[in-house]
């Protein structure tokens, strides 16, 4: 069983979403300020029995925010009332977690027609202290700076958020039970919120402001089931909930596995019809690739026919590639695109091999590869794996600034200085090449394969 990843264009806004499985769909709304990538362990076990879908919501993962200054939760539950209805589904389940959860609840109020059922994990109840705590300090503004100052505070916020709820509240009260200092957990959320920048406080807002108003006793709803494990905070919000409709019901339960396989039993029992196709943008996508060294997704944008294809150099991805008339794909272990099956190679044949496959699957009549870095490429590529303080992130954004200034940009000198445009130190085109070269975790064998030119 694989993960596909796949765009849609939804009035005029591009939505990313990945999907797994066989069976009648099953939509799944992520927490803020994730991405669909959360559920990627959880999709391979219920694809199963389900179609998995899960969206990126507006502004988060690799989805554009939506066209408004000030959305509210209605118009994020409307934004997943028109991806269901994109995707053809009459009735679909629907899962979500925390904020993913608020987003459906508020969905399946106002379109009531599309869902059979919801499981959620955790329903915030917030009394009016707690939401005059959100309201002033957890959203500040998360704009790139110079320097790279903005890293540092990300990393140990997005890390002290599993020590203390609310993030910023260190009294020993605010202390929580999960706590963890794992670089590779905190390494994934810190990526989503790169991606979407200052606009994760439009969507996490919404969720933190959204009305917490459970139907009526006597409502007719699809059935709901909310459940919260032993040490997620919102647990004891079960108590909070009240009375609810018929066919709704809430429990607190001891364990992650066992809110999921409750979640799972209860969306089994409230299955939507099957469908047969999912319509997807055709601008931009990703194609699976099989060769003798890899099998994943190539991510890839560009026009319907395009002749030309443009390959980034090494530690670049296809969307720093200013031109759209273009084919522009990331290879493995680049950008979007998947890892090798395992080290990447540092001999050229494997890499062709996937541009050979992109070249035959686009019908592309040219090439064009971007210049390769001068350097010694263990230099140029030094390790930027996640570390326990988060230091990867700032030596990344000091790589990149110093690029522009030297080449090779490890040997700053007179002798080594090159002209530069000053619009390409903005913070914002910073942001964007960082992002490119913490992905690239196969840039230094690329480089050395295209530097070696060997071929066998």
């Amino acid at each position: 069983m694989i993960i596909t990843r796949h765009y849609l264009t939804i009035n005029g806004r591009l939505v990313h979403y990945r999907r797994c499985g066989v069976g009648p769909p099953l939509i799944m709304v992520h927490q803020s300020p994730r991405s669909s990538a959360e559920y990627e362990a959880l999709m391979l076990v219920w694809g199963a029995h389900f179609t998995c879908i899960a969206p990126d919501t507006p502004g988060f993962g690799q989805s554009q925010p939506l066209g408004k200054a000030d959305p509210d939760i209605n118009d994020y539950a409307d934004a997943i009332a028109e991806f269901v209805r994109a995707l053809g589904l009459a009735k679909t389940a629907a899962y979500g977690f925390h904020s993913g959860g608020i987003i459906l609840v508020t969905a399946l109020k106002r379109h009531p027609a599309l869902f059979s059922g919801l499981a959620v994990g955790g329903y915030a109840i917030w009394n009016s202290h707690e939401m005059a705590i959100f309201g002033e300090a957890y959203l500040p503004p998360f704009l790139p700076s110079a320097y790279g100052e903005h890293l540092t505070w990300l990393w140990n916020r997005i890390l002290e958020q599993s020590w203390f709820f609310p993030w910023f509240d260190v009294r020993g009260e605010a202390r929580l039970s999960v706590a963890h200092d794992d670089p590779a957990r905190v390494h994934a959320v810190v990526m989503e919120m790169l991606d979407s920048g200052d606009a994760y406080r439009l969507g996490y807002g919404a969720v933190l402001r959204a009305p917490r108003d459970i139907p009526p006793a006597g409502a007719v709803t699809p059935p709901v089931l909310i459940t919260a494990y032993d040490g997620d905070p919102l647990q004891a919000h079960i108590d909070r909930l009240g009375t609810m409709p018929a066919g709704w019901s809430a429990s607190k339960v001891a364990t992650p596995k066992a809110h999921q396989d409750a979640s799972l039993a209860f969306l089994l029992a409230h299955q939507g019809a099957s469908v047969e196709g999912y319509p997807e943008d055709d601008n931009q996508g990703f194609l699976h690739i099989k060769t003798d060294d890899f099998d994943g997704l190539i991510h890839w944008r560009g026009r319907p026919g395009a002749e030309r294809m443009i390959i980034h150099a090494p530690g670049r991805a296809g969307d720093l590639i200013d031109n759209a008339a273009a084919l522009r794909a990331d290879l493995p272990s680049h950008g979007l695109s998947s890892g090798w099956n395992g080290e990447a190679p540092q001999t050229l044949v494997p890499w062709q091999a996937v541009i050979d496959a992109l070249i035959a699957h686009f019908k592309i009549k040219s090439v064009v590869h971007e210049p390769t870095p001068a350097g010694d490429a263990d230099h140029l590529f030094p390790p930027l794996h996640p570390d326990r303080m988060g230091a990867y992130l700032t030596a990344a954004w000091s790589i990149v600034r110093a690029r522009h200034f030297f080449a090779p940009w490890y040997a700053a000198s007179a002798a080594h200085a090159i002209t530069f445009d000053p619009a390409a130190l903005d913070p914002a085109s910073l942001a964007r090449e960082h992002r490119a070269l913490i992905r690239a975790t196969g840039a230094r064998s690329y480089h050395k394969a295209l530097t070696l030119g060997e071929t066998k």
